[in-house]
């Protein structure tokens, strides 16, 4: 429940207002901004990468698919780890592994090493980003409203600088991003390294497979089947829509840095008011059969169409991100950094699959029927909302303002 420490506008520049919080979280927060900006870089970058290592579109995809196929198997894993080596040291290795694998990707000679040290990165990225936010909540001053604003604000600063940076810098070489992320992730390690004190090793210590028998209870086990269709939409949006565009990296970089600021003012600020008005499952299945929709117009619009639908898009992701971290995070009584990867796990495998299937899909068939999919997959999102709302109305009906979450930790809260 929320206190009256929580209960604080965490708009107030006073103590424990969002601006006023120790370097610790600002350390934090700086460099989540930058993992998540790893999620979106390489989208301005796709054609030139394929054109550079002399590759296919389905084969470039594989970027995406690596990084996430790894990312959701390594849900079982950060909670073991940080449970028993603590946040600030779980944090430093998953930096120290971006820095690495980032560094090593820009001196790939083929799409086959390119994907593999993606794969590397996506391990490195979700040990820091599912441990970042209780990091951040526990060292943040004014309780865990501002907290969490400040972490959410990262990742959606993240999600919009991303793309711009990868296309400042693949304007020159498709390589640079890659050294610049690897460089930037560096400065972050060293600021968490002189600024975060060590973190106290919880006293509970999570299994490897806590995470998929927390999946046993209906509620969350809806949420994340739920998700898992929605985020294949997602990213069939995110990873195949530059080569529909077929547009500059700048250009690219444009759209796709209007998307992520849409994202991140949907999630942060539209969002709630949203749900205090509608109720959390009405503004889900809204939401994604809109997402639907725009998914659709975009795939047989004209160019302009495309664009902004793509753009269009990043309001509806902002909304759905923030009602189904709010759902995985509450409707079960398990812990809530168990229950946030075993939520996770299920929903980046289709994070993985949409890269990959989207452009064979086109192969198959043409370039409209990789968006009728992805239509299809967002209401069958909405339609599992629809069936299983018992299991997950309780807990909507009861969700908190979103800024009086507790302790917790999430990934992507996209």
């Amino acid at each position: 429940m929320a206190t009256g420490e929580d209960s604080t506008d965490p708009f107030d520049a006073g103590a424990g207002g969002l601006l006023r919080q120790p370097k610790a979280v600002w350390a934090t927060a700086g460099a989540s901004v930058v993992a998540f900006m790893g999620i979106g870089l390489v989208d301005p970058i796709l054609p030139s990468i394929a054109q550079g290592l002399d590759a296919t579109a389905s084969q470039v995809s594989l970027l995406f698919t690596s990084y996430f196929l790894i990312t959701a198997i390594a849900m079982l894993v950060t909670g073991f780890v940080s449970s028993r080596i603590g946040g600030r040291k779980t944090l430093l290795l998953g930096l120290a592994l971006v820095v690495v694998f980032a560094g090593l990707a820009g001196t790939s000679g083929s799409v086959a090493e390119l994907v593999g040290f993606r794969a590397g990165w996506g391990l490195g990225n979700a040990l820091f980003v599912s441990t970042a936010l209780a990091v951040i909540v526990g060292a943040a001053a004014g309780g865990s409203a501002a907290a969490i604003l400040l972490y959410e604000s990262a990742l959606g600063l993240g999600m919009a600088c991303g793309p711009l940076l990868g296309a400042l810098l693949g304007d020159a070489s498709w390589r640079y991003p890659f050294f610049g992320t690897a460089f930037l992730m560096a400065v972050g390690f060293l600021c968490i390294t002189v600024f975060l004190k060590e973190q106290p090793v919880p006293a509970g210590r999570t299994g490897l497979l806590d995470p998929l028998k927390a999946l046993g209870h209906g509620g969350l086990a809806s949420a994340a089947a739920s998700s898992f269709f929605y985020n294949y939409t997602f990213f069939t949006v995110l990873a195949f829509t530059p080569f529909v565009l077929d547009m500059t990296p700048y250009k690219s970089g444009a759209v796709f840095f209007a998307w992520g600021v849409l994202l991140a003012v949907f999630s942060v600020f539209v969002a709630p008011r949203l749900q205090a008005r509608f109720g959390s499952l009405k503004v889900l299945g809204g939401s994604l059969v809109l997402l639907a929709a725009d998914v659709l117009a975009l795939g047989y619009g004209s160019h302009t169409t495309a664009i902004v639908c793509t753009v269009l898009s990043g309001a509806f992701i902002g909304v759905n991100n923030t009602v189904y971290t709010e759902l995985a995070l509450g409707v079960s009584d398990a812990p809530r950094p168990v229950a946030s990867a075993g939520y996770n796990f299920v929903r980046w495998f289709a994070a993985a699959a949409a890269p990959f299937f989207a452009p064979k899909i086109e192969e198959w068939s043409d370039i409209h029927m990789p968006f009728v999919v992805a239509a299809i997959t967002a209401v069958l999102g909405a339609a599992v909302v629809v069936v299983r709302r018992a299991s997950l109305t309780h807990e909507a009906t009861e969700l908190e303002p979103r800024h009086a979450t507790e302790d917790g930790v999430t990934v992507f809260a996209n």
